[in-house]
């Protein structure tokens, strides 16, 4: 499957945007799609995570709990991930992942997914 994330962009402290994933070339309902970060100087961090086959169990970060939202279309192979309240912390390139693991108790480290998107930079003005 191929992935391209998209929606990045210049935000002030307190705004929100909306980033998306979208799949092609593969089963996307049979694949957790997960969300990281990286911000320079600094390692991938995982962000969120839904799983796929109808299930869509969820998993997000402590840090991004209650201020971001990931949810996913499998009509429109796309997961989106809606971020609220944005930090300047939150600045970062915005990779979004995939893999047919559907545990998503275990989908939280970059090494446990096979596929990437080339990701989109966002950033939070102070």
């Amino acid at each position: 499957v191929q992935l391209q994330a998209s929606g990045g962009g210049l935000v002030q402290t307190g705004g929100s945007l909306r980033l998306s994933c979208v799949a092609s070339g593969g089963a996307f309902s049979r694949y957790t799609i997960g969300w990281f970060r990286q911000a320079p100087m600094k390692e991938r961090e995982f962000v969120a995570t839904i799983s796929g086959l109808g299930r869509s169990t969820i998993k997000y970060a402590d840090s991004v709990k209650g201020r971001f939202t990931i949810s996913r279309d499998n009509a429109k192979n796309t997961v989106s991930l809606q971020m609220n309240s944005l930090k300047p912390e939150d600045t970062a390139i915005y990779y979004c992942a995939g893999d047919r693991n559907l545990i998503v108790s275990s989908m939280t480290t970059p090494s446990a997914y096979d596929y990437w998107g080339q990701g989109t930079l966002v950033t939070v003005s102070s």
